[in-house]
């Protein structure tokens, strides 16, 4: 089979396309049949070696699959080959098939199609868990998400919306909060052009965001904790600014407001009924049409060290997929 491959650490344009033998499921394991493959931030990262959880080399990068299950290990009940699923990988993913523990699959609806299904998990998945599980957002209450024409954010923005949210989407153009809010927005701010605090003061009457919905970091996230509203939630989702930022101490004390970790992966394994409920819950509402994935742009499996880049260096207006078959 073919796989593209890291043979050493360095920039996605250095994977190389391989042939490997094709993989054989061990007990508590199914093989996969990938169809397509999200890319996602993670993905820049473990191929340079600066993921906390690193495989041993070399690896396929595409930590988040759809396809279909081909064969199956020892012990494993509930699944047939040939069901239609999704998985979180951690890394693999970019190859004709991989090996996935049965506990990592979902099934997926008939009307979702692969590419769907592939960009669909985490980011909708994360999204699901920070503001639900970790962010408490109530109908009623004002969410600003950050980043929020990407993959993560454009989820976080219909899922607020869905939860009976006002949103207010900010982002880095007035192109990609077009996006924004043609995905449910009810307001924008370009953070390239405007001040954030002033905007935000405008936008909530001076009170503020009840929860802040953070991917990005760098230079946005002071600014944006000290716009937050009185007993606020600010959810730490990631740096995709590529800075970590460092918060005084004393802001979350003047404000009430609390800064809290979102970890989904570590969460699908802590909880999994819960992760179970959040994702029925996101079919419910694909299939009502609440949610809309985008998917940007496709690469073939070949390019796929070309689709990591493009994410990398933040091009996506939604989501990004390498297809296999």
């Amino acid at each position: 089979m073919r796989a593209l491959l890291c043979e050493h650490y360095g920039p996605p344009e250095e994977l190389q396309l391989r042939a490997v033998p094709v993989p054989e499921p061990g007990p508590g394991a199914v093989r996969v049949r990938v169809v397509a493959t999200g890319v996602n931030f993670p993905d820049g990262l473990i191929v340079q070696n600066r993921y906390q959880v690193q495989p041993p080399l070399p690896f396929s990068p595409g930590g988040e699959v759809a396809g279909v299950i081909d064969a199956i290990g020892e012990g494993v009940t509930g699944w047939s080959v040939g069901d239609r699923v999704a998985a979180m990988t951690l890394h693999g993913g970019m190859a004709e098939a991989v090996i996935v523990d049965a506990v990592r699959l979902i099934a997926i609806p008939d009307a979702m199609p692969f590419d769907v299904a592939a960009i669909f998990t985490m980011a909708y998945g994360t999204a699901m868990h920070a503001l639900s599980q970790r962010g408490r957002l109530q109908p009623g209450e004002t969410v600003l998400v950050l980043g929020a024409a990407g993959g993560v954010g454009l989820a976080a923005v219909e899922i607020g919306k869905a939860m009976g949210a006002r949103v207010i989407a900010a982002a880095s153009s007035p192109e990609k909060l077009a996006v924004a809010k043609a995905h449910g927005a009810d307001e924008g701010i370009d953070y390239a052009a405007d001040d954030l605090r002033v905007r935000l003061r405008e936008l909530t009457g001076g009170t503020g965001p009840d929860v802040i919905y953070d991917p990005v970091g760098g230079d946005l996230a002071e600014p944006a904790f000290r716009s937050i509203a009185p007993d606020g939630r600010y959810l730490v989702l990631g740096f995709a600014a590529g800075g970590i930022p460092s918060l005084p101490f004393n802001l979350p004390l003047l404000k009430s407001a609390s800064i809290v970790g979102v970890f989904w992966g570590a969460f699908t394994l802590r909880d999994p009924a819960a992760n179970r409920d959040n994702m029925a819950r996101l079919f419910r509402w694909y299939e009502q049409g609440a949610l809309r994935p985008v998917i940007d742009r496709r690469f073939p499996l070949a390019e796929g060290g070309a689709a990591i880049r493009y994410l990398m260096d933040r091009k996506a207006r939604g989501k990004v997929v390498v297809e296999i078959a």
